[in-house]
């Protein structure tokens, strides 16, 4: 069970409250994660990626175990504690302005 973590204006969105969990097919991959995620919430689709290119909005990050994950490549394997349900998987809405 992979363990993933929404803002709180994609948590409202999907409708759900707390940490999200998944069953993930095969490699536990940022991209497999948000297809999983995606599937699942059909209404996030095009919020966290694009729909299109499939790449990460740029006002949205990744992290996992401390690490930012943003510019890892999306087919790059999570970290074994992802895997595990140890750790969760981080979406964090970034901020700009100034």
């Amino acid at each position: 069970m992979i363990r993933v973590e929404l803002p709180f204006h994609l948590r409202k969105l999907a409708r759900v409250e707390g940490e999200v969990q998944l069953e993930v097919e095969g490699a536990v991959t940022q991209r497999s994660v948000l297809n999983a995620l995606e599937e699942r919430y059909p209404v996030l689709r095009g919020t966290i990626r694009d729909h299109g290119t499939q790449k990460r909005r740029a006002f949205v990050r990744f992290f996992a175990c401390q690490q930012d994950l943003s510019h890892e490549l999306p087919d790059a394997p999570l970290p074994d504690a992802v895997s595990s349900g140890t750790e969760s998987f981080v979406v964090v809405g970034a901020m700009a302005g100034g």
